[in-house]
């Protein structure tokens, strides 16, 4: 049984730093929940793996009306909606058949499971805000079964 794993980051504005790109080495699939800040940063991640990315608040450059507001991606037989903020997030998800929600757009990680959906917010892994934890998050799917783990980047 092979398993695939997926990184996680969020809310780089503009700034991509060598430790997540170093933490999201050898992913099978990269996701980015907006707020990226400039397509170099897109650039960067694509030459590591597969990329999916949505567009934040802040992507409001000409570059960024290539990048959809949602993505919805089914990686294996796991269902993964990809969206900047928790308040866009439609009603019937998990009848749909999705597992997962990912997003970014408040900085703070998180994980948590609400109606069936499994919630997960990398953080950000760009500038620090506040006293807010610098992050990436990535998905572990083996045999049917979701891991998360959320990594501080010494910053």
């Amino acid at each position: 049984m092979t398993s695939l794993r997926i990184g996680l980051i969020s809310d780089t504005h503009g700034l991509l730093r060598p430790q997540a790109l170093a933490a999201l080495q050898g992913c099978d699939h990269i996701l980015h929940a907006g707020d990226i800040g400039k397509p170099e940063i897109l650039d960067a991640l694509a030459e590591l793996a597969p990329l999916t990315a949505v567009r934040g608040n802040n992507d409001r450059d000409a570059w960024a009306d290539a990048v959809r507001e949602v993505e919805e991606l089914w990686l294996g037989k796991l269902g993964i909606y990809l969206v900047h903020d928790q308040a866009d997030i439609p009603d019937e998800l998990a009848g749909r058949g999705f597992g997962v929600v990912v997003t970014g757009h408040s900085h703070k990680p998180l994980v948590t499971e609400r109606a069936g959906l499994l919630h997960v917010n990398p953080g950000s892994a760009g500038p620090r805000r506040f006293k807010l934890p610098v992050s990436v998050g990535f998905l572990t799917v083996e045999g049917g079964e979701v891991r998360v783990e959320l990594m501080e980047l010494q910053a």
